[in-house]
Formats: structure tokens, sequence, C-alpha cells
């Protein structure tokens, strides 16, 4: 006889289909889950580690201010400290030069002319006093000439007096270094 079989394969086949389906759906789901979550938390990862280096970043470049605020005072200071030596320095050279100038006055003097009044503004000096004659006063105008230490002499005023039979004058004149001082700077 024949063989004839009366189980509904086809509806089993096909329950088993929908069954390997939504298994295989929900494997898929699960991977693509799995994989969803891994690749977050590897970005979360790597924005965690960006955070870290940014924050680092910052402290390094916290740090270098403050160093370079440090070097901006140093500098500062040592702006002051050389102002302050290069003042000290001209200080020193010039000391020398007041003893110079009372030793080349008391040299350059002719007779019969007496100071009232010395003054010295920078490098330029201001001589006055009463001299008995004008012949005493270019003596002395030749005698600043001759000095090592100054130079241009330049009268500014002869005024006779008639009571006391003297000439007041006033001069200018200029405090400098010899030339063979000059030239070794």
């Amino acid at each position: 006889m024949a063989r004839i079989n009366l189980v509904p394969w086809r509806e089993q086949r096909r329950e088993q289909r929908k069954k390997d389906f939504i298994m295989s759906l929900g494997v898929a789901v699960v991977a693509t889950l799995l994989v969803m979550g891994l690749w977050h938390l590897f970005n979360q990862s790597m924005i965690d580690n960006q955070i870290d280096r940014n924050n680092l970043l910052r402290k390094e470049i916290a740090l270098v201010d403050a160093q370079l605020a440090e070097i901006k005072r140093l500098d500062e200071t040592k702006q002051r400290l050389l102002a302050r030596m290069e003042l000290i320095q001209s200080l020193q050279e010039s000391r020398p030069k007041a003893v110079r100038l009372m030793d080349d006055v008391v040299i350059m003097m002719p007779e019969g002319v007496v100071l009232t009044s010395v003054k010295q503004s920078g490098t330029t000096i201001s001589l006055e006093g009463n001299a008995q004659s004008n012949a005493q006063i270019s003596a002395l105008m030749r005698n600043i000439e001759e000095q090592v230490w100054l130079d241009k002499p330049n009268l500014r005023l002869i005024e006779s007096k008639d009571t006391e039979g003297l000439n007041r004058f006033s001069l200018n004149m200029k405090q400098g270094k010899p030339e063979s001082e000059a030239e070794e700077e």
C-alpha cells in the first residue's frame, strides 16, 4: 500500500522556520545591542581619555603661565637692578669730576677774580663772580680753554659796577673727559 503522510509537515516546517527566524532575529538584536554597547564604551573611554588629557594640558598651561609671570617679574627686577647699576656707575664715574673741577677752578683763576657762585647742571657749569678788569675775565676764559677737563667757555654777562670798581660776570662752560680717556671707552 501506498504510504500517505497525514502529518501537516508543511505547517511544522513553517513553524520551525518561524522559530528559527525569531531566534536568529533575537541573536541579531542581542549581537547588535552588544556591539552598540561596546562601541558606546569605546567612545566613552576615548572621550574620558581626551577629557583627562585636556585637564592635564590645562594644568600644564597654568604652570607655564605661572612660570611666565615669574619670568616677567624677574625681568622687571633685572631692569630695575640694571638701572640702579647704571646710576651707580654714572655716580662712580662723576665722583672724581667734582674734585677735579675744584682743583681746576683754583688753578685757572687769575688774580683779581673772585667767584660768588659755582653751579653745575649735568655737564654744564655756571660761574658767577667779580673781576677787577675785563682782561682778567679774558684770562679766565683762556685758562678754561687750556684745561683738559673743561672746554667751551661761553661768556653770558659782563656788568660794570661803579661803587666798588668791580666788573660782575657770568659764564658757562662744559665739563668733559680728556680726549685720551674718551677714546679709551
